[in-house]
């Protein structure tokens, strides 16, 4: 499974039905997570099992998905514990970039919006259940058979 050969090929349309984003998003995206990883292997290392774009691929697979852990660790030839660990790089990387995050609660505030409220109905239900008596255990049945 070679996702580089894969991605070129796609076209601009195909990103949105895929991943859930634009080309020009996923392209800053992977340009972002490439600069951390140079920055991070300077001096050197082991290489890594997955490239910057596997990874970057795993995310968006477990959040817009909602595959397990498991099953894409089975189709990268990987361990789950390293797919929690790239969502997780991935996540923290475009999050401290600042380029993906959402605005401030104050932002929001200052804005004036025009905000809609939806009142849910979530409160408990009281399920009938039989009530417990000497009658019904199981003791009371055994007795009875014989």
């Amino acid at each position: 499974m070679n996702n580089e050969e894969r991605i070129k090929k796609l076209k601009e349309d195909e990103y949105q039905e895929l991943f859930g984003i634009k080309k020009p998003t996923f392209d800053k995206m992977l340009e972002i997570l490439q600069a951390k990883h140079v920055e991070l292997h300077k001096k050197g290392g082991r290489k890594p099992k997955l490239s910057v774009l596997d990874k970057l691929i795993i995310m968006f697979n477990y959040y817009r998905d909602y595959r397990t852990m498991n099953n894409i660790a089975f189709d990268y030839g990987v361990v789950k514990s390293t797919i929690c660990d790239t969502v997780k790089w991935v996540e923290n990387v475009l999050v401290k970039d600042g380029s993906f995050s959402l605005p401030k609660k104050r932002t929001l505030q200052q804005e004036d919006l025009d905000v809609e409220v939806v009142l849910i109905d979530a409160t408990e239900c009281e399920i009938e259940r039989p009530k417990k008596n000497k009658k019904n255990g199981i003791q009371a049945k055994r007795k009875n058979i014989q």
